[in-house]
């Protein structure tokens, strides 16, 4: 009976030729123990340079022999994926695998031969996986990722909702995206954003997700996992500050600078021109604007957005005063719906992984072998389970590509859970 673990599929199946494994012949020519028949002395008559070139022969022949084996592996693998087809077994078989690499290397000698057999079969098997995942997917419908594909968004008739204040960066993303004439409401925090298109008083929230400069938004990474609330867009808008004052003020007249403290730091450029300004933090750049707007000095202006100056009535002093031109900030476009647009481009997934060595590397190489461009990944702490974190994982794709599939199909089996945020 053959040893389940000494089997030559990746996820540890047996091979079904009955052979046993004593009785198995060398196949590069072994003779019973460790050592093959060129591991003798090299011929002391060779120059170094002789000598190199036939220990490179060498490495070469065994290469070749490897190549051989690894194509021959990777075909019973096939046939292994094809029998699984017809059945409901899943690929990925932990405790098989460990017992294999357990089994592999205490066939090798010295503890950095079984320490690199472990690492390779690891690696073999792993590659296993992937090829027998592809072929199951090949031919199938979307499976298990209930996302409904449409023409394009509803934009008619909608409610959408934003966390901040009017003339907010939100808000001029909202504007972008779905019109200036589209209804709209805005909210105080983010989770209350999130419940309005729960329950169904918002059909679409606008929410920040990552600025190029400050980094994530990492409430509304997590807030992503406690909502069944699907990313169906996104709108990249430049932050791009102005000085603004009332009308028929002039830049010798200000004298006080308000806004939210970070863009005042954004800013340092024009308080190093301007030594007489005094910086004051506000709540935010859009409140600040509509402060400036009701108060009406000749000395006071607003560090924001020119959106913020259009809504609010003010004119602009100067134009880009923040000094990094490179800032903008990345919107998510949030329904509580399972849809995506046909054509979509980008998918976002989250997902937890087993507190173990080289896991994250093995979920990883799941994009490798589909040729899937990764583009962000972000981690989270996990609530209540201190040291343990949460993956987000943005990569180039569409639901409907096989590879794409293949893809989530092994991330799903090898993952302790997984999530799709979105397709869009």
């Amino acid at each position: 009976m053959v040893d389940p673990a000494l089997s030559a599929d990746g996820s540890g199946e047996t091979t079904g030729s009955g052979e046993k494994q004593s009785d198995r012949k060398p196949e590069c020519g072994a003779k019973g123990d460790h050592k093959t028949a060129d591991s003798g002395k090299m011929n002391s008559d060779l120059k170094p340079e002789s000598s190199l070139r036939e220990l490179r022969d060498r490495i070469d022949a065994v290469d070749r022999e490897i190549v051989r084996l690894f194509e021959r592996r990777m075909g019973i693998s096939e046939e292994i994926a094809a029998v699984k087809a017809g059945t409901d077994r899943k690929v990925y078989d932990k405790e098989r695998e460990n017992a294999k690499i357990a089994a592999v290397r205490e066939l090798a000698h010295g503890d950095f031969n079984k320490r690199g057999i472990g690492e390779l079969f690891r690696q073999l098997m792993g590659m296993s996986r992937r090829r027998q995942y592809a072929i199951l997917e090949q031919g199938r419908a979307l499976g298990r990722t209930p996302f409904i594909e449409v023409a394009q968004l509803d934009r008619e008739n909608i409610r959408v909702v934003y966390q901040g204040v009017e003339g907010a960066y939100s808000h001029a993303a909202l504007q972008a995206y779905f019109g200036e004439q589209t209804e709209s409401f805005h909210v105080r925090k983010f989770r209350d954003a999130m419940e309005a298109i729960a329950d169904g008083s918002a059909d679409y929230a606008v929410l920040p997700i990552e600025n190029t400069t400050a980094g994530i938004v990492a409430d509304n990474f997590d807030l992503l996992v406690d909502f069944e609330n699907y990313i169906v867009a996104e709108q990249i808008i430049p932050v791009e500050h102005v000085l603004m004052a009332p009308a028929g003020a002039r830049m010798e007249d200000i004298r006080l600078v308000y806004s939210h403290p970070q863009a005042l730091s954004q800013c340092d450029g024009l308080f190093n021109r301007h030594p007489e300004l005094r910086a004051v933090a506000y709540d935010n750049t859009a409140l600040a604007a509509r402060k400036v707007a009701k108060d009406q000095k000749m000395d006071e202006a607003a560090i924001g957005s020119a959106f913020a100056a259009r809504l609010f009535g003010l004119e602009v002093l100067q134009e880009h005063v923040n000094d990094q031109e490179a800032n903008a900030t990345r919107f998510m476009i949030v329904t509580n719906q399972r849809i995506f647009v046909k054509g979509a481009g980008k998918i976002t997934i989250c997902l937890e992984l087993p507190h173990s060595s080289g896991t994250l590397y093995n979920i990883l190489s799941n994009f490798i072998y589909n040729d899937v461009n990764m583009t962000h990944i972000e981690s989270r702490p996990i609530p209540g389970r201190n040291w343990e974190y949460r993956f987000f994982i943005d990569f180039e794709g569409n639901l409907n590509d096989s590879s794409v599939r293949s893809a989530l199909r092994g991330i799903r089996q090898e993952a302790i859970n997984m999530k799709i945020l979105g397709n869009y």
